[in-house]
């Protein structure tokens, strides 16, 4: 039986849980009205979800635009795990907030007693795995669980009470520093990168920072959008100097590849014969497509097209249309190419939720780098903000896409997009910053 907080605790940590939150119920937090998480989106970053979609409410008389998410999501006891097949994060952009829903359905093992009535001082606890699913428990006001958690002081991370004591969170961040304190500590590294097997090999192109960094703490190179090392996603800056900490070039936060428009239907080699410019360095048979886009800044000179928002107020700061995006515009109104809101939120609450930037210096011959003695550690972003920040002209694109040989039969693409922000705009996209000495 569960009697206390402590025990709750060693029964979710028993059961692989890294994290632990708390969320003290409303009366209207309820199997009805489902369960408010929040006037933000900010607990995507907390309860890890699979991709998140466009769901148009078809009940009768519903006018509701929404998006779900699912949750991996089992109810805990004493007697085991209980799965809620249903269980899923529901986000309406245009208030904004999100909400949990389905937690009761097809589980017969739910606490249906707690979550299907009204009363005040009632608690949600939810245990988080590395895995990405989650575990619950509720319980009445009166149970002993509840009333320590709604005695105690405890960090807050949104609606959430983080009461994971020895968790992740705190463990995670520990860990981070010391090994970056030790990376710091080794000086000069030659360039490397991670093999697929984990093996470290020499890399000699210009942008061997990264993958440097990520080799030292034994992360390998992959296409997923997820956080680096044990839930921060470590990246690194140039820098001429550890003194002063000035960055030589600005961060780049998000490299998708648009997934509408012409870019999409045309496919990328006619996309770029038709937009992209030739080599401004006079190689033959070559076109490229660089340059910075600016919302607000009109079209650009080399390719004609301009950055907007289409389904976004700047003045409410606001979602106004799910399926809204991130375009780029021709003269005509044409959409050369686009990144819907769902899959840019998607992408940007799973690889930023924790971020830690770490300054660096390059030298060559061979080429060698060295990480700084301090690291500026970013939380609690939110998809708006960065919305937010590409509408006012912080959060640019800057691609560096080419194609080459484009008259032979098999012409070489080359693709990268990405957005990007001046280092000294980054507390911009998050709620809470700091610069930490590691040594």
């Amino acid at each position: 039986m569960i009697g206390s907080l402590e025990s709750l605790r060693g029964l979710m940590f028993s059961n692989g849980v890294s994290r632990v939150y708390a969320k003290e119920l409303a009366p209207n937090d309820n199997s009805k009205n489902q369960i408010y998480l929040g006037g933000d989106f900010s607990a995507l970053n907390v309860i890890p979800h699979g991709e998140v979609f466009y769901d148009n409410d078809q009940r009768a008389g519903s006018k509701r635009d929404r998006a779900k998410a699912k949750v991996s999501f089992s109810w805990i006891s004493t007697d085991g795990q209980f799965e809620a097949p249903n269980a899923n994060l529901i986000l309406y952009p245009k208030y904004p907030e999100v909400r949990m829903s389905g937690f009761l359905q097809g589980c017969k093992q739910a606490p249906s007693d707690v979550l299907n009535v009204r009363d005040e001082g009632r608690v949600l606890v939810l245990g988080v795995k590395p895995d990405g699913t989650v575990l619950g428990f509720a319980t009445q006001s009166d149970h002993p669980v509840a009333k320590q958690i709604r005695s105690g002081e405890w960090p807050k991370t949104g609606v959430f009470h983080d009461i994971s004591s020895s968790g992740l969170q705190s463990e995670g961040r520990s860990e981070l520093l010391a090994r970056l304190a030790q990376i710091h500590l080794r000086g000069w590294i030659q360039s490397q990168k991670l093999s697929p097997t984990g093996e470290k090999v020499p890399y000699a192109a210009r942008n061997g920072g990264g993958y440097t960094l990520e080799a030292e703490l034994g992360v390998t190179p992959n296409a997923y959008a997820g956080p680096d090392f044990m839930g921060w996603e470590v990246k690194q800056y140039g820098v001429t100097d550890f003194i002063k900490l000035r960055a030589k070039s600005p961060v780049t936060l998000l490299t998708p590849e648009p997934s509408g428009g012409l870019y999409r239907e045309l496919g990328f080699d006619q996309f770029m014969q038709r937009f992209g410019y030739p080599d401004k360095n006079g190689t033959p048979d070559r076109v490229n497509f660089g340059g910075k886009y600016v919302a607000g800044r009109g079209h650009h000179d080399d390719t004609g097209l301009e950055l907007r928002l289409s389904g976004y107020d700047a003045q409410s700061l606001k979602i106004t249309h799910l399926d809204g995006y991130i375009g780029l515009f021709d003269r005509d109104g044409n959409c050369a190419a686009s990144w819907p809101f769902m899959q840019m939120m998607d992408h940007w609450q799973r690889k930023h939720a924790k971020a830690a930037y770490v300054p660096s210096i390059h030298r060559k011959p061979p080429p060698e780098y060295a990480f700084g003695p301090e690291v500026i550690l970013c939380e609690q972003t939110d998809f708006l903000l960065f919305l937010a920040a590409v509408s006012n002209g912080q959060v640019y694109y800057d691609p560096g896409m080419k194609l080459e040989k484009i008259s032979s039969l098999r012409p070489i693409p080359k693709r990268r997009s990405q957005f990007r922000i001046k280092h000294s705009e980054l507390a911009k996209i998050y709620e809470r910053h700091e610069s930490v000495k590691l040594v």
